[in-house]
């Protein structure tokens, strides 16, 4: 199994949204990267975190499982869609989303600051400098660590 952070803004998609739908095909990303980790390294069952970004209080809000392997992401065949790409062909996409399954939401966000205190998270990608990832692994350390962190915000 891996770990994951994935970002959304709530004003897009939040973490209540997934609460209410129970699962949803992540998608709107648009870069190489993280369609290739959606390609070659997102397993089933695989768990990340759901980040609110680009938001008042920006944070790990929860958690989702992968219950969806990549696929092609559907907005990029849609001309009326933001996430429309003119390259993309139904034979030859350029972009994937994966499914995922909501968890849990945390009582309360474990915020940038906290995560920054710990000298546990000083390798964490989403504290690194100029990262702008949406999506980026967690190691299995870090995961359990900021699992721990969560669970004592109660």
């Amino acid at each position: 199994m891996a770990y994951w952070l994935m970002k959304s803004e709530p004003s897009v998609y939040s973490i209540d949204d997934l609460e209410r739908d129970g699962s949803t095909d992540w998608t709107g990303v648009r870069n190489y990267q993280v369609r290739n980790m959606f390609r070659d390294e997102f397993r089933i069952d695989d768990s990340a975190f759901f980040y609110h970004s680009s938001c008042a209080q920006p944070g790990i809000v929860g958690l989702m499982t992968v219950s969806g392997l990549a696929r092609p992401d559907a907005g990029q065949f849609d001309p009326q869609s933001d996430n429309f790409d003119v390259r993309a062909q139904h034979d030859k996409p350029v972009w994937l989303s994966v499914e995922v399954r909501f968890r849990q939401k945390f009582a309360a966000a474990l915020t940038l600051d906290e995560l920054r205190r710990h000298a546990e998270l000083e390798d964490l990608a989403l504290l690194r400098r100029g990262n702008r990832l949406s999506v980026m692994p967690v190691t299995p350390a870090e995961w359990r660590f900021m699992l721990g962190l969560a669970r004592r915000k109660k």
